[in-house]
């Protein structure tokens, strides 16, 4: 289990990546950026900002609320999510002009809203005994591949997507097999499924994806027996991809994206804040007998993993 301190320091790491994240965009649109740069701003909100403040909300907020000296601030910090949906919806629809001025009052806000939940709620829940910030930021990550897979769902929900409803029909069969005590064949079959959906339909992949980390919880023994070897030395071995601070929808891409530039023989040290069992399945899926996996540090607050391309890989 992950310590206060620690999850304390991710989370407070999280926002200062998301802060850089909007005031970077930001400042792309106030130097004139145009329209893809105010689409960039807009997306980079919905996908990541917004998700982040509604898990929080469910988690954090949550929690802090039952204390009487934060109940006022919560208030407050609930109606500050808010006022950033509708600074977002006259971005949506302003001018050159307007667009400038708008972008800046969500920057000057965001930022003041980081700074009184890292100063004012955070630090006062990570130093009561009572409180398990590890906990709450695990509830975090599953509220967020929850309402990743949600979203997907609801845009797979058209009677004619007959790829949607196929796929809904073999996750609840894996569930019924993990329910069955057959984790582990869930896991695989899930895995399996993700291969085939990912390229052509990444919305049912982000789906499998959230899937597969409900259904890895119901494995109780070590996962998938890897076919290849141990890693071997290469010229980006030590290279670290450090995926903490990314949204967990974009984790598995980003990290099969790396191993995708990787030549025979060569690898990088993969950093996480939970175990990545789910990963390891899809790994497993769709690169048998051609990667490697040595396990470096196991938690509990943080898992370094190498990952490979063997060499005897194609390139």
């Amino acid at each position: 289990m992950m310590k206060s301190a620690q999850a304390l320091e991710a989370m407070l790491g999280h926002h200062a990546a998301l802060e850089e994240g909007v005031s970077r965009r930001v400042a792309t649109i106030q130097a004139g950026g145009g329209g893809a740069s105010l689409a960039e701003l807009l997306a980079y909100m919905a996908s990541e900002v917004l998700p982040h403040a509604v898990a929080e909300e469910q988690t954090i907020y949550k929690v802090a609320a039952e204390r009487e000296e934060l109940a006022e601030t919560i208030a407050g910090m609930v109606d500050e999510h808010r006022q950033l949906s509708a600074h977002l919806d006259r971005l949506a629809t302003a001018d050159e002009g307007a667009a400038a001025t708008e972008a800046k009052a969500i920057e000057v806000l965001f930022r003041e809203h980081v700074a009184k939940e890292n100063e004012l709620i955070l630090p006062v829940l990570a130093a009561d005994p009572v409180v398990h910030l590890g906990d709450l930021l695990e509830e975090m990550h599953h509220s967020l591949e929850s309402a990743a897979g949600a979203e997907a769902e609801a845009t797979d929900s058209s009677a004619t997507d007959v790829e949607a409803a196929l796929l809904r029909l073999l996750l609840d069969g894996a569930t019924d097999l993990a329910t069955a005590g057959e984790g582990d064949r869930a896991c695989r079959l899930a895995a399996e499924a993700w291969t085939v959906v990912r390229a052509w339909r990444p919305e049912l992949g982000v789906k499998v994806t959230a899937s597969l980390h409900k259904l890895v919880r119901s494995v109780t023994a070590e996962p998938v027996k890897l076919s290849s070897g141990p890693g071997r030395p290469g010229a980006r071995e030590n290279s670290t991809l450090d995926v903490r601070r990314l949204a967990p929808a974009q984790r598995h891409e980003t990290i099969f994206a790396t191993y995708a530039g990787l030549e025979p023989g060569t690898g990088f040290i993969l950093v996480n804040d939970h175990d990545p069992k789910p990963l390891r399945y899809q790994f497993e899926a769709e690169h048998s007998g051609e990667f490697t996996w040595d396990v470096i540090e196991a938690g509990p607050a943080v898992w370094r993993i190498r990952v490979g391309r063997s060499a005897t890989a194609a390139g």
